[in-house]
């Protein structure tokens, strides 16, 4: 069995070519994609990578708490995997952008590509490009018929207007516009609302429902994040109101037991958990699985990275709707490129035509460009099993890792006696 023997963790950030002004953050103008990177390595020297979003250096001390809870233990035990990271969680941080490095090394010691891991296999995917920014009609449309002729025939836009008119023109312009061409969804970022730089504008049912009504009558053909992602019996009512499809979840964190819960009073019509925040990808499966069986439509939120984007697309593959559903793409020049999306991977996952191929290499389907990790990344922390003896005697002392050393080896015999 592959034991865990090494964890890294690495800020990286990578610069964008032109400040990109993200809808979900009013206010603030973004020069770096930032992520933290972890790289677990086994005791055959087998690597898993996975990152995870940040603002900075907030998780300047999470190495401390997940070498000792991960060092040492089954690196493809998934479920072993999933219940270290809840007991983390208990401590208010919930990481799950850690498991998908494990499905990474899973995949790779069988050579199969993650999504035949589960059940899927290698496929084409059609994409829809996702916006980050909000314009007006005239940019929109301009911004529309740029990835049209790239090849895209969806594309999802973002309102985020204090003035509900103007949300509702952008909507109706934009599909007067190219509607007839262009599949058309809308994010209106309510789920998450931020406020720390600018203000930002609070939806209520009432609003929703409006603005559903005159996104029927435009033909748009889902709405993202109309409302808090806790309202639950405001979405619930919403969705069952709407005669255009409502789509949410991207990072409900609770993961599964709260998505379940969600499927189970149909808050929305499509669900779109990201792995990476959202229970990682042993429970985005548990809800996809459920989803079909509600009935429901599965989609998932792809804008972190370029490894949080290849998770997701491993699960898309694997999923029974990706014959009939367009996986986000996110795209928004001059700003949010592919190039700084994908920045520390070898290969960045570019488009042809509004379409991806799902890679078939082994585990997540990219490869580190150690260059550019040197170059855009730092490692803040590695600790393997002789570090960990010396953090346990600097931390606790001689006697009580004495004392923990011998639990745990009665806990692996245990274990081992089945």
């Amino acid at each position: 069995m592959p034991a865990i023997a090494r964890i890294e963790l690495f800020h990286v950030a990578v610069p964008l070519p032109r400040p990109f002004y993200p809808s979900w953050i009013p206010g603030l103008p973004q020069t770096e994609n930032r992520f933290t990177l972890i790289k677990v390595i086994t005791e055959d020297g087998v690597e898993g990578y996975g990152a995870g979003p940040a603002m900075g250096k907030e998780r300047a001390g999470l190495g401390e708490l997940l070498g000792p809870y991960l060092i040492g233990e089954e690196a493809t035990d998934i479920d072993l995997i999933q219940q270290r990271l809840r007991e983390v969680s208990y401590l208010g941080w919930r990481n799950w952008w850690v498991e998908p490095a494990f499905w990474d090394i899973k995949g790779k010691l069988a050579d199969q590509p993650v999504c035949e891991l589960l059940g899927g296999s290698p496929r084409d995917i059609k994409l829809y490009a996702s916006t980050g920014e909000v314009k007006s009609p005239p940019e929109r449309i301009e911004e529309a018929e740029r990835r049209y002729a790239e090849g895209f025939r969806a594309i999802k836009l973002r309102v985020h207007s204090f003035d509900e008119a103007e949300d509702i023109a952008q909507v109706v312009e934009t599909a007067r516009a190219v509607g007839d061409r262009m599949t058309i969804g809308v994010d209106a970022n309510q789920g998450w609302r931020v406020t720390v730089i600018g203000d930002a504008p609070l939806w209520d049912l009432a609003r929703a429902k409006r603005f559903a009504d005159a996104c029927f009558d435009a033909g748009v053909a889902w709405i993202e994040e109309p409302l808090p992602m806790d309202a639950y019996d405001e979405l619930a009512e919403l969705t069952a109101y709407s005669r255009v499809p409502i789509a949410g979840g991207e990072l409900n964190s609770q993961g599964l037991p709260e998505l379940r819960m969600m499927i189970q009073r149909r808050c929305y019509d499509i669900f779109q958990p990201d792995a990476v925040m959202a229970g990682g990808i042993a429970q985005v499966r548990e809800v996809i699985g459920l989803c079909q069986e509600h009935g429901l439509e599965y989609s998932p939120h792809t804008w972190t990275n370029g490894i949080g984007f290849a998770v997701n697309l491993q699960l898309m593959a694997a999923s029974p709707f990706a014959n009939d559903k367009d996986l986000e793409y996110p795209i928004a020049p001059p700003g949010w490129v592919v190039e700084a999306r994908d920045g520390i991977l070898e290969e960045p996952f570019s488009h042809d035509q509004g379409k991806l191929t799902v890679p078939s290499a082994p585990g997540l389907g990219f490869t580190i460009d150690r260059r550019a990790l040197r170059k855009y990344g730092r490692r803040f922390f590695v600790m393997d099993r002789k570090r960990l003896i010396w953090y346990s005697l600097r931390t606790r002392g001689l006697k009580i890792s004495r004392e923990i050393d011998q639990v745990k080896r009665e806990k692996m015999a245990r274990r081992a006696s089945g």
